[in-house]
């Protein structure tokens, strides 16, 4: 695990107050609901002289949960550097999908 890996499951297994959280999860894992879902999308980095001097993880972060009314929500979006994308539900499931730089 990478650094910013290991910091982000420590703040969303806090957040969602379970061990329901997971990274890059195999097909093959089922998972338990409510849940946190969560992948490398990015790495983000600022440049001067051509040369890298900033770099920023970049997570996407997925709430799945039966209640779409869950206080888990607010809490993920309060986070320093977290933007809300986008919401859909699928398999009578409803998927929060957030940003998250580390």
């Amino acid at each position: 695990m990478i650094k910013s890996q290991i910091k982000i499951h420590e703040i969303l297994t806090s957040i969602l107050g379970s061990k329901n959280v997971y990274f890059q999860p195999p097909s093959s894992v089922r998972m338990k609901y409510p849940a946190i879902r969560y992948s490398l999308k990015k790495i983000d980095k600022r440049y001067a002289n051509n040369l890298p001097y900033c770099k920023r993880d970049c997570y996407e972060v997925i709430y799945i949960d039966t209640n779409p009314d869950s206080d888990v929500l607010d809490k993920i979006s309060n986070l320093p550097m977290c933007e809300y994308d986008r919401h859909y539900v699928s398999g009578n499931l409803n998927h929060y999908v957030f940003t998250l730089f580390i």
